[in-house]
């Protein structure tokens, strides 16, 4: 099974998200077998790229509203194992970090992509880390295993810039205008943070219905040309 997350570094929710389906994945019997990758989503592509302190930007955006915003998701994260500490947070635009998530990906593979995407949120949100800078950026890279020389000739230059904005298009020509939107096989979607319980009753239901289908599928290739084929037992061959 393949589920694909649209997520963006710089959302709460998305970080939320991603500690309650890791925690499904792990009660689900068949984990192992699940290919998790991280596709790219901004929330404000227009952001400048400069670090602005976090309560500074939200309090731009939604008034009065966001110290109570802030004190929500704080102590949901609490109850999640998550550190939300926004007196820190740093806000950036996250395309250089989008851009980073994709050369994890394409050079060391989903699992190396999903570590630094991790590693990523804990910083942002936790150690006041900024995503915009290269240092801060390179630093996480090599904590999840990437190699230093590489990713700081790969920050340097401008490859996959170009890649990770038809990335984030598909995505809105997709139907996604929300994040993070949990994909499953291509074919059906979980929108939001939900609870681990509700994510874990989707892996259930989509390994239900994939193989459900491959049975049909394979019932089918078996019958053709009017007639149906059966597996051969005791040396020989039986059609209807």
């Amino acid at each position: 099974m393949k589920v694909e997350i649209y997520s963006d570094i710089a959302c709460p929710w998305c970080y939320v998200g991603k500690t309650r389906f890791e925690r499904a994945l792990a009660a689900f019997p068949k984990g192992s077998s699940v290919e998790v990758v991280y596709r790219p989503f901004q929330l404000d592509p227009s952001a400048p790229h400069e670090a602005r302190p976090h309560h500074e930007v939200l309090a731009a955006k939604y008034g009065p509203r966001a110290a109570g915003m802030d004190r929500q998701i704080t102590a949901l994260g609490a109850g999640e194992g998550i550190t939300f500490d926004f007196d820190t947070v740093l806000e950036n635009n996250s395309l250089l970090a989008h851009r980073l998530l994709r050369f994890a990906l394409d050079e060391y593979g989903p699992e190396a992509q999903v570590k630094l995407k991790g590693r990523l949120m804990a910083a942002h949100f936790g150690e006041g880390m900024d995503i915009g800078d290269h240092e801060h950026l390179t630093d996480a890279a090599v904590a999840v295993g990437l190699d230093r020389d590489a990713v700081a000739a790969f920050l340097s230059g401008d490859e996959l810039h170009d890649e990770v904005l038809d990335e984030i298009d598909e995505a809105r020509q997709l139907g996604i205008s929300a994040v993070p939107t949990f994909v499953f096989e291509g074919k059906w979607a979980v929108q939001g943070g939900q609870e681990t319980s509700v994510f874990l009753q989707a892996l259930e239901q989509v390994a239900k219905d994939t193989a459900a289908a491959e049975i049909a599928d394979d019932a089918a290739g078996a019958c053709a040309d009017g007639v149906c084929e059966v597996p051969a037992t005791g040396g020989g061959a039986a059609a209807r």
